[in-house]
């Protein structure tokens, strides 16, 4: 399907250089949505930097684990 843009108000067709511009766009940005997809499930899931930092207090190795599981529930792929 053909693209088009704007121009001094007329409706141009992209010329094929643009559109492989704007598909190499797309796949950069498809690429990197999906590189850090994993980030924002973990960091929910993660807590507040001072919860962390009393569990870590009160029993580092159940921290460990629970990060661990949570590594693991969202990989990075």
């Amino acid at each position: 399907m053909p693209r088009y843009k704007l121009v001094d108000g007329v409706k141009v067709q992209f010329t094929p250089e643009e559109e492989t511009q704007r598909d190499t766009e797309e796949a950069e940005a498809l690429a990197e949505k999906q590189a850090t997809a994993h980030k924002a499930p973990r960091q929910k899931e993660y807590g507040s930097i001072g919860d962390q930092l009393d569990e870590i207090f009160k029993d580092i190795d159940a921290w460990k684990t629970r990060i661990q599981t949570i590594k693991d529930k969202y990989p990075k792929e």
